[in-house]
């Protein structure tokens, strides 16, 4: 989860919805994320929510963790509990490095879920994982345990690039470990990869990419190099150790990515990740992307049920402190207003493969929409069906696109 957290109006200490919010409570999918904000050794580019053993301070442990995720989960069974059961469709477990915790605790933490809510029968259970932090036995115990889905921060296949990112493993670690998790029984298996950063070469992507599609996945998501304010990177381009990255690079690596990939039988389904078929899509992200529900467990987690988001404090300390007094770790809240609402379906939903519906645009949107069809940024073929679908140049474009959609 990023760094830092925006304001809004206080969370109750119990917890509690509008009655508005959890009436909603079943409309709509519903998942469950749980946030691990541990990790062995902080990236010189990650502003997320993570702490190493020695930022941890006191009254946080790995150790405790997943009891303490256990107790907001029983926080969040009352909280609904007058409400329609939800059925859990998705579980995504992120970090930080949720595969430091034991695999053993990861699985108590699912079985949570599954006794407070019930998984679905095809629930999708993701976990993130560094290639160095899992062994073949480990994924098999987190295989049994139920999860069905693990998503592998590869990032490159040049040890150079590696280093300049402060990643530990070493390159070629994560296609082993994603074999490793195939074998072990995983139904889908993604790499995160990402470009852009300074000191890769067109022949280091392309390394890359021939490197995971060898590996046998079924997911890949690409993402251009953000450099955050705050962030070792950040501090080491602002005194000239490295040049920022170029956005003509990174376009350039973005279509050899949908070359390649496409070539390997992928297929786009969001601006930043591909599938070889529709069953390897994450469907949790899905469930972001099309306005769904989900609660959020762990220090600095974001929720949403019913038009009403809320977040957790950040520090794992302070998240432990709320939950031993029996309060809610929520620190704050807001209710979506309509256009609220509109404006994140718009951002969200026209990175879709599946497009934008056009009957959701205004009268100046819809005009925005026409101007980006006639500059080649949407397809024709889905706009004769009334959907704004990018073009190729359109995902490149995306942000810009969406600015002449939106009032």
């Amino acid at each position: 989860m990023p760094g830092v957290l925006p304001e809004g109006e206080p969370v109750p200490a119990d917890g509690s919805l509008p009655a508005t919010a959890t009436r909603a409570v079943g409309a709509r999918n519903f998942g469950v994320y749980v946030h691990v904000p541990f990790c062995a050794s902080r990236c010189g580019y990650c502003d997320f929510n993570t702490y190493t053993a020695d930022e941890l301070g006191g009254g946080a442990s790995r150790e405790a963790y997943a009891d303490q995720v256990l107790a907001e989960l029983a926080l969040a069974g009352r909280v609904l509990g007058d409400a329609p059961p939800p059925r859990v469709d998705t579980v995504f477990v992120g970090g930080g490095t949720p595969t430091l915790l034991p695999a053993d605790d990861l699985a108590r933490i699912l079985d949570g879920i599954d006794r407070t809510w019930g998984l679905a029968a095809d629930a999708e259970v993701t976990t993130e994982a560094n290639p160095e932090s899992v062994t073949p036995e480990s994924l098999k115990t987190l295989r049994a345990a139920g999860y069905t889905r693990i998503s592998l921060g590869m990032q490159s296949a040049a040890p150079g690039v590696l280093a300049i990112l402060d990643r530990r493993h070493r390159a070629g670690r994560a296609t082993e470990a994603a074999r490793e998790a195939r074998d072990a029984g995983f139904d889908h298996v993604n790499l995160d990869l990402i470009y852009g950063t300074p000191g890769e070469n067109a022949e280091d992507f392309a390394a890359s990419l021939a490197q995971v599609v060898a590996a046998g996945v079924d997911h890949v998501s690409a993402y251009a190099l953000i450099v955050e304010d705050g962030t070792r990177l950040a501090a080491r381009m602002r005194r000239g150790e490295l040049p920022y990255p170029s956005d003509d690079v990174a376009a350039d690596r973005y279509l050899a990515a949908e070359a390649a990939l496409g070539e390997a039988g992928f297929s786009w389904y969001e601006v930043s990740n591909w599938a070889r078929t529709p069953g390897g899509q994450c469907r949790h992200n899905l469930l972001y992307w099309t306005g769904g529900h989900w609660w959020g467990l762990g220090p600095g987690a974001h929720s949403h049920v019913g038009g009403v988001r809320w977040w957790n404090v950040k520090h794992p300390g302070a998240y432990a402190e709320r939950l031993a007094a029996a309060q809610s770790p929520g620190l704050a809240r807001e209710v979506l207003t309509p256009g609220e609402a509109h404006t994140e379906d718009v951002m969200l939903r026209l990175r879709l493969a599946s497009g934008l519906p056009l009957d959701v645009l205004d009268d100046a949107g819809r005009a925005g929409a026409d101007r980006a069809l006639a500059d080649g940024l949407l397809d024709p073929a889905g706009y004769a069906t009334g959907r704004a679908v990018l073009t190729l140049r359109g995902r490149l474009l995306a942000d810009a696109v969406v600015r002449d959609l939106l009032p």
